[in-house]
């Protein structure tokens, strides 16, 4: 169950609305949620032509993502930010963001920009996460209602999905 992706890059600066990575790695992290506990690797380039695919895609429904950069000094500069309008030139990787909190001022190492892939258009888990998103979001706001479908959608209720060589997660 993909739940995670991360972009790693040699450097991360946070300039008013404007997220700068540069020195961004080709190939982006992959996680599996529990109980596969799978990882895999998908060009950069890949993640981010796919980024206004399908209808849940991240255009219509931008993610957060923590960005988190070191300083030479050993220090560590987190911030919190949704994602937005991906512009991939070579190895620099631009967003427009709104910053929910933290900064990264002081941060000249290099970084780490984790985000949440749940529903994430054309996983092989895809309708999994919208299914335990949409439960999560229903326990939250219907109390005993939203908490039994929860429940209930950790189940999996729907087919089982291809799995495999990558980008589907192992066979068990």
């Amino acid at each position: 169950m993909p739940s995670l992706f991360v972009l790693n890059s040699r450097g991360a600066t946070l300039q008013g609305d404007t997220l700068i990575l540069t020195g961004v790695s080709p190939s982006s992290i992959i996680f599996a949620d529990r109980p596969v506990r799978s990882a895999g690797h998908q060009p950069t380039v890949d993640v981010i032509a796919e980024w206004g695919s399908g209808d849940d895609s991240f255009t219509k429904n931008p993610p957060n993502a923590t960005v988190s950069a070191l300083g030479k000094d050993g220090s560590v500069k987190d911030a919190v930010v949704v994602l937005k309008n991906p512009k991939l030139e070579g190895d620099k990787l631009t967003f427009n963001v709104q910053t929910l909190e933290g900064d990264l001022a002081g941060a000249d190492g290099g970084a780490a920009v984790f985000i949440d892939i749940i529903g994430r258009p054309f996983t092989p888990m895809s309708f999994a996460g919208v299914a335990r998103r949409s439960a999560f979001r229903g326990a939250m706001y219907a109390g005993a209602v939203g908490a039994a479908a929860y429940g209930a959608a950790s189940y999996y209720p729907y087919a089982r999905p291809a799995c495999g060589y990558y980008p589907y997660p192992p066979c068990y």
